[in-house]
């Protein structure tokens, strides 16, 4: 893989002194970017190249708090908190990790991404703000304003940050899958105290691959270590922009980041209640912001990144999790859609070990949930309030994009009159709800032959 950090007009700021660090610091890590490819035979190399990137970061970060001194910045003792928690604690702990692996080539991979992941990050958002150019902060607002505003901050921060036209499409997320998904969960703390604030980060895998792949000049169309561990740390810059603009997060601090399952962030949304659910189309790919507090995740769900040991291992771990996931994933879906949980659990449970099952409870929540994960096959019934069966089909065959979605209707009618009426929908068949599940199994089977034959 030839990886070159690419250095882009946006990331100039306007400050010729902090521009041109900036820059150099990018050589430097595409200069460590060299040697990583060359092997165990440069770990000299490497330690040189990391001193010299270690010395340049703290040269940088005291010409940045001079120069913000000498303009009064307001944000300087904030700025200066997050330089100091960069040297202090993330590089150390890097270095400690690359002397212990003998400067292996994923202790490098990681080095690299964390740093890479790191500057993106603070310099399209608390560098920006030194001259102005990042979003407004939205103070004293209304209770009732709050999602508004929320929705405002994030949509900027993408601009600022990636240049992306974003809009929000549900101020209702509810943990449907889209595509293939990462699941990035951050919780901050204050102090001692129990009280937590927890932040979810859903990310479509083609997003992170057209920003942050892109940023690092990566040609790939799948996730590797270094992409990932360049998103943690481009995400945790992004949070914590968002934070800075609410009074009631002020003094939050990151006390522990796990990367989930999409088992084990469906477990959140039937256990929590969120503060904020928002998703966005960026463009690129979509994105949701969600947030939980002052409740707690259950203990054990998602293991603990911690950069003094495991955040190479567990990333490690995470992405062969996710290489199992996509083989399950190439499995035909199969989208349940009924009024009844029984029935929906029913025959999620007859179909889970062959299919990837998705469920809906009405008309609308399906339209959704095709939306954004198109299925192959949907089962759907008849006779639903609000939106029935017929009309939800109307609706998707309205739209070009899912003209074409086959659907079987799960009834429990037997008369013709129904079926007749549907006729111009073109339903794929029909399934009668009293059939043995064996013969439901059958049915659907047979459909996924025919239409492979």
């Amino acid at each position: 893989m030839d990886t070159q950090f690419v250095w882009q007009e946006e990331f100039n700021i306007g400050v010729d002194i902090i521009d041109k660090e900036h820059q150099r610091l990018f050589k430097i890590i595409n200069k460590l970017f060299a040697f990583k490819k060359e092997g165990k035979n440069s770990e000299f190399a490497c330690q040189e190249g990391i001193k010299f990137f270690k010395g340049h970061a703290v040269k940088h970060f005291a010409d940045e708090e001079a120069y913000m001194t000498s303009i009064h910045y307001e944000g300087l003792a904030q700025h200066r908190q997050i330089h100091k928690g960069f040297r202090e604690n993330t590089l150390p702990a890097l270095e400690q990790e690359l002397e212990q692996t003998e400067y292996s080539q994923e202790a490098m991979e990681h080095f690299l991404g964390v740093c890479a992941g790191w500057l993106i990050g603070h310099t399209l958002t608390e560098d920006l703000s030194i001259t102005g150019k990042s979003v407004r902060k939205w103070e004293k607002l209304l209770p009732g304003e709050e999602l508004t505003a929320l929705k405002k901050v994030i949509i900027q921060l993408i601009f600022d940050m990636f240049h992306l036209e974003s809009q929000m499409i549900s101020d209702a997320y509810n943990g449907e899958k889209f595509g293939n998904g990462v699941y990035y969960r951050l919780v901050y703390g204050i102090g001692d105290e129990e009280k937590k604030l927890e932040v979810i980060l859903v990310f479509e895998e083609q997003l992170l691959i057209n920003t942050v792949g892109k940023i690092l000049g990566i040609q790939t169309n799948k996730l590797d270590n270094m992409i990932i561990h360049a998103a943690r740390y481009t995400a945790r810059q992004f949070v914590n922009r968002v934070m800075e603009n609410f009074p009631d997060m002020a003094g939050y601090e990151l006390k522990e980041e796990n990367l989930l399952s999409y088992h084990e962030f469906q477990k959140i949304f039937e256990k929590e209640t969120l503060q904020a659910s928002l998703l966005f189309n960026t463009g690129a790919g979509y994105f949701s912001y969600c947030v939980i507090a002052p409740h707690l995740l259950e203990k054990g769900v998602g293991t603990p990144l911690d950069e003094h040991g495991n955040a190479m291992e567990e990333v490690e771990k995470y992405l062969a999790k996710r290489e199992k996931q996509e083989v399950a994933s190439r499995k035909k879906k199969i989208l349940v859609v009924d009024d009844s949980m029984t029935i929906r659990h029913a025959i999620k449970q007859l179909l889970d070990n062959d299919y990837e099952v998705a469920v809906a409870e009405s008309g609308i929540a399906a339209i959704r949930t095709i939306t954004l994960n198109p299925p192959d096959l949907v089962l759907l019934d008849y006779e639903m309030p609000v939106c029935d069966g017929r009309q939800t089909l109307e609706m998707l065959r309205s739209d070009n994009a899912f003209a074409d979605v086959p659907v079987i209707f799960l009834t429990g009618r037997r008369d013709t009159d129904s079926m007749i009426k549907v006729m111009p929908l073109k339903p794929a068949g029909y399934l009668l709800k009293d059939s043995k599940p064996a013969d439901i199994k059958k049915e659907i089977d047979t459909f996924f032959e025919k239409q492979k034959a």
